[in-house]
C-alpha cells in the first residue's frame, strides 16, 4: 500500500508492509506484532519479472523484531513470495518464515 501525504523521494515508493514476523517460533497464541512500519522502496535492481520488493516484515524471536524489507532475485520466473506468518500446526500456533512458491 503506498502511505498518501508523504513525500517521495525521485525514483522511490514508499511502501507500508503488512503486519507480521519471522523466525520459527510455537506458542499457544500468535502475539500481536507492533504497528507496522513504513519503509521506502528504491528502483528495483533489474526488470519485475527478475526482482520482488519483499516487505519489510516483524519477526516473532521470543520478542517482536523489525526486519527491513529488500529487493531479492527471483529464484525462477513466474515465483511468488508468501510472507512470514502464524499458522496452526496441530493445535498450537507456529510461526512460519517467508519463503518463495
Amino acid at each position: 500500500m503506498i502511505a498518501a501525504g508523504l513525500p517521495l523521494l525521485a525514483g522511490c515508493v514508499v511502501y507500508r508492509s503488512a503486519p507480521g514476523p519471522a523466525a520459527p517460533a510455537v506458542v499457544g497464541e500468535a502475539p500481536v506484532p507492533p504497528p507496522v512500519q513504513t519503509e521506502v522502496v528504491t528502483v528495483a535492481p533489474g526488470p519485475p519479472e527478475a526482482w520482488f520488493w519483499v516487505p519489510g516484515v516483524w519477526e516473532w524471536r521470543g520478542h517482536w523484531v523489525w526486519v527491513h524489507g529488500r529487493w531479492a532475485a527471483r529464484p525462477h520466473p513466474g515465483a511468488v513470495w508468501v510472507t512470514s506468518h502464524w499458522d496452526w500446526h496441530g493445535h498450537q500456533r507456529v510461526w512460519v518464515r517467508g519463503y518463495w512458491r
